[in-house]
């Protein structure tokens, strides 16, 4: 098992979002644009029923509707970012667990501080995090400090570093491995509440400049629980 072999283990879980009697071929565009990033197929469809100008997310493998909305309320959110609520709600909650590809540093610092504020509110668990590289850890000191009041079990990873910060209450394990590299992770146990435990897990691919990553968020115990094992194995991680 590896933090990619967790990845390609999610890899495959493709929905599909048709749109039905779209008013124009550039809402079907702007669909396509706004789900780029995620494993999310667009078709348009027609149907007799009177199920028109209605986008809904089926799932991939065998048909069952996950989700339906009008498309008269998604005016404004098709400009908003990929995570963010609105009347994309019903459909983002069921991308959980599906991949997403080219996500930027933007989308992944976004994305982490909804981990971090999960475990923030729990109080209590472990917080895994992966941050590739040293000054990462440095310019989220603050950040791990005021977690650290809580009642969580902290570990940080990164490559080897003689410029390492130390911050009370948090582990820190320096790892010459090519995963902890090259993946960002955030990993939350739920704190005792399987219903808290959530991961976003992703390799960071392609070229260094771009800083683009591939993976997927979750809310599964299960690939959590994947997770957690993976790092408590491969780094000898006690709690």
């Amino acid at each position: 098992m590896s933090l990619r072999a967790v990845i390609e283990s999610v890899e495959g879980r493709e929905k599909r979002l048709t749109v039905f009697d779209p008013p124009s071929d550039a809402v079907v565009a702007e669909l396509r644009e706004y789900f780029a990033s995620q494993a999310v197929r667009i078709e348009v469809g027609s149907t007799d029923s009177g199920l028109s100008g209605y986008v809904v997310l089926s799932d991939e493998h065998d048909d069952e509707v996950l989700a339906a909305v009008d498309l008269k309320h998604l005016e404004g959110d098709l400009t908003a970012a990929p995570g963010e609520q609105g009347a994309f709600a019903p459909i983002l909650e069921h991308l959980d667990g599906t991949t997403f590809t080219s996500y930027s540093l933007q989308q992944m610092m976004a994305a982490t501080r909804e981990m971090e504020d999960r475990a923030w509110r729990a109080g209590t668990g472990e917080l895994h995090t992966g941050f590739q590289r040293v000054g990462a850890i440095r310019a989220q000191k603050g950040v791990y400090e005021d977690l650290a009041t809580k009642d969580l079990d902290i570990h940080t990873y990164c490559g080897p570093s003689d410029e390492m910060p130390d911050i009370e209450g948090v582990a820190i394990h320096q790892e010459d491995t090519r995963e902890i590299r090259e993946s960002w992770f955030v990993v939350f146990d739920g704190g005792g509440n399987p219903n808290d435990a959530c991961a976003l897990l992703a390799e960071e691919r392609g070229d260094p400049d771009e800083r683009l990553f591939y993976g997927f968020w979750t809310y599964d115990p299960t690939i959590v629980r994947s997770v957690l094992d993976h790092l408590h194995e491969q780094y000898a991680v006690t709690v």
